[in-house]
């Protein structure tokens, strides 16, 4: 029986990372009548004023708002908000090409979406279909099919729990157990030196550090002109690698993560061929 290839999970923010800023700016905020700062400083000084976390005053002024403005919120709407998404330079090219370059090193490349942002929203993007799985908030839908409470909560530390369900292939979100039973490092789908982390700041720090320790590397990506936003993480070695948010072929980023590709294709060769002789001794 032919090995199984090794698994290089590509994990990336949403908001800033692939498309050029949050993702409830480019129509659902202005539908209301206000604009991102006005509609962000309100979630911001509901979440002080109440002691709420940031995540969940977000969701919840989203509901609130919709109400007051009589917007609709039903999940086919929150959806089509998709398709409005700006997303960065090369990103929906790189799927496939990156794709391809792991079958020619050997391995099987996976891409997952970690966000803060709304799965709904992402589901209704051009790539959607381009990832494993997206781990990000979600709306409970009443009998009517309307958002009415936060089903899912994704904020910046619980963020790393869906580092372990990757590692260690316990993707159910109910499934607390698995993910919870002690499984060796070389048993797992994705060992954490098979990972990447692709974020934009501060938010993603728990992932990138927690990813960057464990074996793996971790890229701060900046728009342009706002290098210095980045820069301190990769001064205190919390990322590996800071690049440009272009995502075409031949960029910065494509060449760098193609390289940690490579290194990784090669690290797992050879583990594959020190297993082969330890068998052979053993037998």
């Amino acid at each position: 029986m032919a090995a199984k290839k090794p698994i290089i999970a590509l994990m990336y923010d949403f908001d800033k990372t692939l498309c050029t800023t949050d993702m409830q700016a480019y129509t659902f905020i202005p539908n209301l009548g206000m604009s991102a700062d006005a509609f962000w400083k309100k979630a911001s000084d509901l979440a002080e004023n109440k002691k709420m976390d940031r995540i969940l005053a977000y969701m919840y002024l989203m509901l609130d708002e919709a109400h007051i403005h009589r917007q609709p919120i039903r999940r086919s709407d929150f959806v089509a908000l998709g398709k409005d998404l700006k997303l960065y330079d090369g990103v929906e090219g790189w799927f496939g090409r990156i794709n391809q370059f792991g079958k020619e090193q050997g391995v099987v490349i996976k891409h997952y979406i970690i966000s803060s942002g709304l799965r709904e929203i992402i589901e209704g993007s051009s790539i959607f279909k381009e990832f494993d799985d997206v781990f990000a908030g979600e709306f409970l839908y009443d009998e009517n099919g309307v958002a009415c409470w936060p089903k899912n909560v994704v904020n910046y530390t619980t963020k790393t729990q869906f580092l372990f369900r990757i590692n260690k292939g316990v993707l159910n979100l109910s499934n607390d157990d698995d993910l919870n039973r002690f499984k060796p490092e070389e048993d797992r789908p994705v060992p954490f030196r098979n990972m990447i982390y692709i974020g934009d700041g501060l938010t993603d720090v728990p992932c990138m550090k927690l990813v960057k320790v464990n074996g793996g590397y971790s890229i701060a990506v900046y728009q342009a002109g706002k290098r210095n936003k980045v820069k301190d993480l990769i001064k205190d070695q919390r990322v590996n690698f800071i690049e440009p948010t272009d995502y075409s072929e031949n960029s910065q980023l494509d060449i760098i993560v193609k390289d940690i590709i490579r290194n990784m294709a090669s690290v797992e060769r050879l583990k594959a061929h020190t297993k082969a002789q330890l068998a052979g001794v053993n037998k």
